[in-house]
């Protein structure tokens, strides 16, 4: 499948009816803190039970149409010895990995970064092929303060971006491409729109020089939020009308696939937003979906706690939150399905809204 109509075919599949990513591939110095924050040991194995508790879910191939994977996952095998990314495809989920080295100090920009992991990138890709990835994810990263991001910073990261894009492609590999303007500051939400819409700009622009088929991508964004900090949080209808005119403006409609991230929003406030952004008049050539770490893992960790006995409970918490943000891809999510946790039924039934 390493044609272009192939990659779109995988693109598309990823989230073919309403279905969305789950972001499994947290780094271990990220998952042990919150394993441990719940009293669970972080372990080879304790981070393989909890995730394969996730990818094992009955019923979540209904509305999880990909998973990211982290390097260390995608080498477990699962209880039964089954490697897990062959876990994922025997249910219907497509696997995928990340693949970038994290954030490093930007050369000349005091205080921005840039995203590393190019050097051996085309190596790595080919084996992870083999492992069964058949997508891929790299961050870049963007902080709001005055005067940042700088234009040395988004070019450096627009850049570093489409030529992991481009190396993907080449191994047959869907790229997803993740600029990710953070919601740490104060600033308002107009700042973080203008902000957006630059980066969004410079990584359009950066993949159409490095001949990246945006038909075979799928783009990883933020919505447009106020900062964390803003003495004024903008109302759900307000982020979903300037998340919306930011992907208008800046987004080619030839890209199959906007996949938000969540950027440390609870879990029910991320589902709003999709839903509201999902529910506005107008064109939206893309279809606009998920690509959730915390916002679809925490319900479902806070029910495990690592205890065996809690891993139904902790399957039922991940696939209602699925199903919700699987109905608000639709705009058809509604507060009154919160109170339905135990309701979710693992059948076709959750269909019914598509």
């Amino acid at each position: 499948m390493r044609t272009k109509a192939g990659l779109g075919e995988t693109a598309r599949a990823i989230v073919a009816d309403a279905k969305g990513i789950l972001a499994a591939d947290e780094t271990v110095s990220t998952i042990t803190k919150r394993l441990t924050a719940r009293g669970i040991e972080s372990t080879a194995d304790s981070r393989r039970a909890y995730r394969e508790l996730l990818f094992s879910t009955p019923g979540i191939a209904g509305f999880i149409g990909g998973v990211i994977l982290q390097d260390e996952t995608i080498h477990q095998d699962s209880a039964d010895g089954i490697p897990l990314a062959n876990l994922l495809v025997r249910r219907g989920i497509i696997p995928g990995i990340k693949v970038d080295a994290g954030v490093r100090p930007l050369a000349g920009a005091p205080g921005e970064s840039v995203t590393e992991g190019l050097d051996g990138l085309r190596e790595r890709l080919e084996q992870y092929r083999e492992l069964g990835a058949r997508f891929a994810k790299w961050r870049a990263v963007f902080v709001i303060r005055d005067g940042r991001p700088s234009a040395t910073c988004i070019h450096a990261n627009a850049h570093a971006l489409a030529r992991y894009a481009a190396l993907c492609q080449e191994q047959g590999l869907v790229p997803i491409v993740e600029p990710e303007v953070l919601m740490e500051g104060a600033h308002a939400l107009e700042r973080c729109e203008d902000v957006t819409g630059r980066v969004l700009q410079a990584v359009f622009t950066e993949l159409f020089v490095a001949r990246v088929a945006l038909e075979g991508m799928l783009l990883k964004p933020n919505m447009i939020t106020a900062g964390h900090g803003s003495a004024r949080q903008a109302s759900v209808e307000e982020v979903a009308e300037a998340t919306l005119r930011v992907l208008t403006r800046h987004v080619p409609p030839a890209v199959p696939g906007i996949v938000f991230l969540s950027g440390g929003q609870d879990a029910a406030l991320a589902t709003e937003h999709l839903n509201a952004i999902n529910a506005l008049e107008g064109p939206k050539p893309w279809t606009l979906s998920f690509s959730f770490g915390r916002a679809l893992q925490d319900e479902a960790l806070e029910a495990w706690r690592g205890q065996r006995e809690q891993v139904p409970a902790a399957q039922r918490a991940f696939l209602h939150r699925a199903w919700c943000d699987s109905a608000a891809v639709l705009g058809s999510y509604s507060a009154a399905m919160e109170g339905e946790a135990g309701i979710a039924p693992a059948d076709s039934t959750l269909h019914t809204h598509h």
